[in-house]
Order: structure tokens, then C-alpha cells, then sequence
């Protein structure tokens, strides 16, 4: 296979640089990760702003609210909880909003998560499918980097919750219309806006910083590094989707 090599970085860059090159000239920013693949900066702006969206969605949505809202989106488990006796689907609704707000509190837990599973599937789609040699902490780095417009994409649902967006039609998964999933009715059709959902402008951003990443901190090609990660993701759009048609 023929490669390219990485960008190296003319001068070391500060953390504060990092970030911004991110946004502005992310080549730089990958390419330093070359010298230090530190990823926490990065992993705590990240965190701090999923709590900040948590927050306006706990004082203007609730949590119950928007469970019911992400039940919706599974109609077969919305049924069955519907058809019990008024007992038990208050307890399963209870159940489900503890949950909620088990998940939204311990956030930055399943967002390292997350990120240690991209990590691991890319570095090992690179190393041993197309020959690279990137470690695991450069691997990480990356994928936390590549997140970061996901920070954008919250203040802008911060914003839009405070604006006085609909309870109703809000959900974690999909908080701003930036996808054609805005255009159809979760409820009546599940798989169609899962699908739509995730052609996401916020998505498909952080998708290609990731190709341009992990370039830059290996000898592969970029278009090697943009087939693997766009291939990764149309499969598991097309899991989710075919999830979602199940009512799962």
C-alpha cells in the first residue's frame, strides 16, 4: 500500500492552541499529537458541556418528559408499557426516567467509554487491515479531538432549550435540527428518522476530522484513513436503523 507521511508540526503547540487549530487547522493540531497525545483537555471541555446541556434540559424539559420522548422512538416496548395495568407502567416509566437521569449524570463515564471503543476499533482497523503502526494513546487523542464540535452542537441545544424549544419533540440523541431527521416523525416512523438523523452536519464534521487524524499521526494515505472511518460509520447507521425498524 502506498503512503503518505503524516504532517509534523513546525513548532509545539500549547493546549489552549490544540483546541482552537481543532476548529480552525486541524492538521496542526493532529500532528502534534504525534509528540504528546495528551487527550484530557479535550475529554473535560467535552464533559463539562454535556452537563451544561443536562442542566437546561433537568430545569426547562425534565427528565420524565423526555423519556417519554425516547420511548416513543421503540413503538412495540411504547405498547406493551401502555397496555399494563396503570401500576405497573408507572413503575416502568419510573424505572426508565431513573435511568435517564443515571446516564445523564454519569455522562462523561459513557463518553470515555464510547471514545475508548472508537479508539480501539480504529487503531485496530489501521494497524492490522492497512499495515499502520498507531498506538493506543494516539488512537485516543484522536478520537477525543475529533468530538469536539459535539461542544458546539450542545450550546447550540443549550440555546435552542432556552429559547423555548417544544418538550414534546426533544430528545439527547437529536437536541438541534441539524439533520434531515428533523423532517420526520420519530413516533410514526422510527427507522426513516433514525436513519435520517444520521446524516448529521455535527456527525459527518467530527467523522472527517477523525480521517484527517488519524493521517496525521501515521504514514497512511487520507484516503485509506476517510474509507475507514466512513465505513465504520455507515455500518453502524445501518445496525441502528435496522434496530429501530425492529421497535428495539
Amino acid at each position: 500500500m502506498s503512503t503518505t507521511p503524516g504532517a509534523v508540526p513546525s513548532e509545539p503547540l500549547s493546549e489552549p492552541a490544540r483546541i482552537i487549530n481543532a476548529f480552525v487547522a486541524p492538521t496542526k493540531t493532529f500532528a502534534d499529537l504525534k509528540r504528546v497525545s495528551r487527550w484530557w483537555v479535550p475529554f473535560v471541555i467535552i464533559s463539562l458541556s454535556s452537563y451544561a446541556l443536562v442542566f437546561a434540559v433537568a430545569q426547562k424539559i425534565g427528565f420524565e418528559q423526555v423519556t417519554m420522548n425516547q420511548m416513543r422512538l421503540a413503538p412495540k416496548r411504547m405498547e406493551k408499557i401502555e397496555q399494563a395495568p396503570p401500576e405497573q407502567r408507572q413503575k416502568a416509566i419510573d424505572l426508565a426516567v431513573s435511568i435517564t437521569k443515571g446516564i445523564s449524570y454519569t455522562i462523561p463515564v459513557f463518553n470515555m467509554l464510547y471514545f475508548l471503543v472508537v479508539a480501539a476499533v480504529l487503531m485496530a482497523s489501521f494497524n492490522f487491515g492497512a499495515g499502520a503502526e498507531i498506538s493506543f494513546s494516539k488512537a485516543l487523542a484522536v478520537s477525543v479531538y475529533s468530538y469536539l464540535p459535539g461542544v458546539i452542537k450542545a450550546l447550540l441545544a443549550i440555546i435552542s432549550i432556552y429559547a423555548g424549544v417544544n418538550p414534546e419533540g426533544f430528545n439527547f440523541q437529536n437536541p438541534v435540527a441539524t439533520n434531515p431527521g428533523a423532517l420526520v416523525d420519530p413516533a410514526s416512523s422510527p427507522a426513516l428518522y433514525t436513519l435520517a438523523s444520521s446524516f448529521d452536519l455535527f456527525t459527518f464534521w467530527s467523522l472527517v476530522l477523525m480521517a484527517i487524524g488519524f493521517s496525521c499521526v501515521s504514514t497512511l494515505k487520507r484516503s485509506t484513513t476517510f474509507a475507514v472511518v466512513f465505513g465504520w460509520w455507515l455500518l453502524t447507521v445501518l445496525l441502528r436503523t435496522g434496530w429501530a425498524a425492529l421497535g428495539g
